[in-house]
């Protein structure tokens, strides 16, 4: 069974982000697979040991800066990687062209993507890449199982857990989850420098959204203390009802 797992480069979830203009100041910044990228590319590891055959590619739209994401990703177990030199921004709809683009007739049984990037939090590339290239897509899966032509999803819901049936080949988004990624071995890191890892051009499709302008958020007003003990619950609710309108 073929996976490809799709993946994004985004600063470092712990970094201190300073802003630039309309963007982020990269400078000293660590960039890293988007965590939930890595829980796809955990799923899409397990599922190939579970069947016992296949292969797990990996693609991503970027720069040639994306190819240290990659091979962190071919680090962990993937066997392949293709990178797609093009502009990543906000539009979500022009990323999910360049990558259907690539994905259109594939022979991936299973295209899993993370549920959101770590960084603009959009939670759509991956339903657009199904539905540009014409395949069901089940969203938010917490774990799957394939079971001959069908795989068997489980989605964490509020009343309990969504058991979804989706014939293959199909498109699955991967949340948090039991998928905890692997430690890269250094066995697995000097393989990496070996394993394949192509570029081309990227299909380019209009940008239609981008950020005009960023900025820090207001500085948070000072805290007040009305009192101490239970004398101060009368002035507190005052002050909730009065001057917050929360009560």
């Amino acid at each position: 069974m073929n996976v490809t797992v799709c993946v994004k480069r985004v600063p470092d979830t712990a970094t201190r982000i300073r802003i630039d203009g309309s963007g982020i100041d990269s400078t000293g910044v660590k960039f890293i697979v988007s965590p939930y990228d890595e829980f796809a590319i955990e799923a899409a590891l397990r599922s190939k040991e579970a069947v016992g055959d296949g292969t797990v590619s990996l693609l991503s739209l970027g720069d040639a800066s994306t190819q240290e994401s990659l091979r962190a990703g071919l680090a962990m177990g993937a066997d392949s990687a293709l990178l797609l030199i093009g502009e990543v921004g906000m539009d979500g709809l022009a990323t999910a062209k360049a990558l259907a683009s690539e994905l259109e007739g594939s022979d991936a049984a299973l295209i899993l993507f993370g549920v959101k990037a770590a960084d603009d939090d959009q939670q759509q590339v991956g339903p657009m890449v199904a539905t540009l290239i014409n395949r069901p897509c089940v969203t938010g899966v917490a774990s799957f199982e394939v079971n001959g032509d069908m795989a068997v999803c489980h989605r964490e819901v509020e009343a309990g857990v969504e058991v979804t049936e989706v014939d293959l080949p199909a498109v699955l988004t991967i949340t948090k989850g039991e998928y905890e990624p692997r430690y890269a071995s250094l066995k697995g890191i000097m393989a990496a420098k070996r394993k394949p890892l192509e570029e081309k051009e990227a299909t380019s499709d209009p940008v239609r959204l981008r950020v005009a302008r960023m900025s820090e958020p207001p500085p948070r007003a000072a805290g007040r203390i009305v009192g101490e003990g239970p004398d101060a619950v009368p002035e507190l609710v005052r002050l909730l009802r009065e001057e917050a309108n929360v009560l």
